[in-house]
């Protein structure tokens, strides 16, 4: 059953386009959602000419509605204006380059050695129904340990997770760049004890590796709310002003910790940051350089700095 249902002039073309979208990977439901409401605006007002008015009517007054924030949707107008330009609508307007996404970084909550420590202590002693009372410490760990994303975490299936072999693979993450990731001696034993338990209670053939107390995958709701259950539990403080601290925090912490660590052994970090694109999935290098131009402690200690690039991912465990 179709999570969207499209009845404008451009329904036909809206569902190929998603169609063609998905047969190279791309799942995204927020590009079914915006584009639903693309849908939505033409049908109330009867529009039927994918021109410039109609686009960038529809363009404007959505940028409109949410004025500072992501404009990362008006790709997803234009890609379908350069889908249907390209099977036969050469009329279709393609969205003007004048209409750009914003740049936007977050600023991440920088997690110190003493709060992830505070929290993982807490993480492994939770009182939650199985199988969460296990999963979290191994959930947030993992994140903890390989920089993963949370929806890489939540995705992974038993079969992605191979701890006797000490790696897991990442498979259809974002832009479909899927990628193998080894692990500690610590982590991958520690996966293999959570994957154990877990399959006793709920089998090895679950729907996915890391699951709640119904046996499904946990949803993206659950894992901000036991985030906040631990971080809570540990005692740990919440700022009054500024940025919260969030799980995805665990992957900005790996990427600090990975180039300081290499800035202090005299690495040439610049050297080191395709290794570090590569294993956290980034689709281009100014991803990553993000994270090496905003590490905290980087800047002021790299001048001059460089060695032969070695030692390379990972080198953490579970404990700071």
């Amino acid at each position: 059953m179709r999570d969207y249902e499209y009845t404008s002039a451009f329904a036909r073309e809206i569902e190929l386009f998603l169609a063609y979208k998905e047969s190279l990977g791309f799942y995204g439901r927020s590009r079914r959602w915006y584009l639903l409401d693309f849908d939505r605006h033409c049908a109330a007002n009867g529009l039927a000419d994918f021109d410039r008015e109609t686009v960038e009517g529809w363009v404007i007054g959505m940028d409109a509605r949410n004025p500072g924030g992501y404009r990362s949707w008006m790709s997803y107008i234009r890609d379908l204006g350069r889908y249907m330009a390209a099977n036969g609508r050469t009329d279709a307007y393609v969205l003007s380059g004048s209409f750009a996404a914003r740049p936007a970084r977050p600023t991440p909550y920088l997690l110190s050695e003493r709060e992830i420590g505070a929290f993982f202590g807490a993480a492994w002693e939770l009182d939650a129904r199985p199988p969460l009372s296990w999963e979290m410490a191994c959930f947030f760990g993992l994140m903890y340990a390989c920089g993963l994303r949370t929806c890489e975490a939540r995705g992974l299936a038993v079969g992605d997770v191979d701890a006797g072999g000490g790696h897991i693979d990442v498979l259809w993450s974002k832009g479909s760049r899927s990628r193998r990731l080894y692990l500690s001696g610590e982590v991958a034993a520690a996966l293999a004890e959570c994957g154990s338990r877990t399959a006793d209670a709920f089998g090895a053939d679950r729907e996915a590796f890391f699951v709640n107390s119904a046996g499904r995958p946990i949803s993206p709701c659950a894992a901000g709310t036991y985030f906040n259950r631990i971080w809570d539990a540990a005692g740990l403080a919440r700022p009054e002003g500024g940025r919260r601290p969030r799980p995805y925090d665990f992957r900005h912490h790996f990427a600090y910790a990975n180039i300081e660590r290499w800035a202090a052994d005299g690495l040439d970090v610049m050297a080191m940051v395709p290794y570090l694109a590569r294993y956290m999935g980034h689709a281009s290098f100014d991803s990553t350089l993000y994270y090496v131009h905003t590490s905290p402690g980087f800047l002021a200690g790299y001048a001059g700095m460089a060695a032969p690039a070695g030692r390379l991912l990972p080198e953490v465990g579970f404990d700071a």
